[in-house]
């Protein structure tokens, strides 16, 4: 793709009044197929500022990453047809953008970070070509200025010897190495989103914890927004501003990081809390497994759809579809005894304990 030099860089325009840098407006794609229709994302909605980060939790096929492929425009339509909802980037619509146009926004507006950097590197190419790539696309750069920048962002995502990695290939990093180069891309053109989809799958505990501080520095340098896609809610317990919960491809809990942590009020929720190993390390506990899979998407349960895995189901849950309780900081929960006092007594420990603690402190 040639630079358009018409074209305005929608980074240079202000947020329109009233609105926000990034709104998921009631989203709902499906995947036509020849079995059925999958269900993948399924009514989901959020907003997101600059300086934000919102946390996306769920399983596997739970539409977490599939809500971020199509934000980016990345789904083959068909099989894939948006169904209905919106998505809006500084009040334009993404979703009415013709394929021109979203290639100016991906990675330049909008940048992600993929699941496996291994097999999202090209094995043939070196790396400063790479990450070199965006800004010669996006920015008109040179050869040599993409060189010399892409050298300046490996410096900065803490790659040592950038002037020598620069020329290397991608099977001579790390998996840790290699997950910094995506960073580095995805920051080369100064995003205002930064989507971040399991940016820590399958490193170490110390990698992990690296690469999660790394963001965290580059969110405060850049401003960026960031959506940090991820199975395990310890991954976000300290970087996250807010938290959607997803299962089978529906929003099921969506609150402040505190209020997931310490006020979630959905048993799904409640699982994965249960299943954060640190918990268990910490008190001594086994590790409390969700029992059973997830549903198929194209086949999904009648009611609750977490119903057939929830310890406190009723007849209520597998019959009938529960609606959003809302309260008013805007923390809602889908699920029927959400308001309900004695069933809220079942969360976790750490959903009680701040409750608790001010209990005894007013007291």
């Amino acid at each position: 793709m040639k630079k358009n030099k018409n074209y305005v860089d929608l980074k240079d325009q202000p947020v329109p009044e009233g609105q926000h840098l990034l709104e998921v407006d009631d989203l709902k794609m499906y995947f036509h197929t020849e079995d059925g229709v999958v269900r993948a994302v399924d009514g989901v909605s959020y907003t997101l500022d600059r300086g934000e980060t919102l946390g996306v939790v769920g399983e596997s096929g739970s539409g977490k990453s599939v809500t971020a492929m199509t934000i980016m425009g990345l789904i083959s339509m068909p099989p894939g047809k948006i169904e209905g909802g919106d998505v809006r980037y500084r009040g334009r619509s993404i979703l009415e953008m013709t394929e021109e146009e979203m290639q100016h926004i991906r990675g330049n507006d909008i940048a992600m970070i993929f699941q496996d950097p291994m097999t999202s590197l090209n094995p043939v190419y070196k790396i400063g070509k790479q990450v070199g790539e965006g800004l010669r696309l996006h920015r008109g750069y040179s050869k040599q200025e993409a060189l010399k920048r892409a050298t300046e962002l490996l410096d900065l995502v803490g790659i040592p010897e950038p002037e020598k990695r620069v020329n290397e290939y991608p099977h001579q990093f790390s998996g840790g190495m290699r997950q910094r180069v995506m960073i580095a891309m995805a920051l080369a053109c100064d995003p205002d989103i930064l989507i971040a989809d399991e940016p820590t799958t399958a490193l170490d505990v110390t990698i992990q914890a690296q690469i999660i501080e790394l963001m965290q520095e580059m969110q405060e340098k850049n401003g960026n927004a960031i959506i940090m896609i991820t199975h395990d809610l310890g991954v976000v317990a300290d970087m996250a501003d807010k938290i959607m919960v997803m299962y089978a491809g529906r929003p099921v809990e969506f609150g402040t990081a505190d209020e997931i942590f310490y006020e979630s009020r959905h048993p799904y929720t409640w699982g994965l809390i249960r299943s954060i190993p640190e918990q268990a390390i910490d008190e001594k506990k086994p590790l409390t497994p969700i029992h059973g899979n997830p549903p198929s998407l194209m086949n999904l349960p009648q009611g609750c759809v977490f119903s057939p895995r929830c310890p406190y189901a009723t007849d209520k849950c597998r019959k009938q579809r529960p609606e959003r309780v809302v309260t008013e900081s805007g923390h809602y929960s889908a699920c029927h005894y959400s308001g309900d006092p004695e069933f809220l007594k079942n969360a976790p420990e750490t959903s009680r304990t701040r409750k608790d603690s001010e209990k005894g402190g007013e007291a």
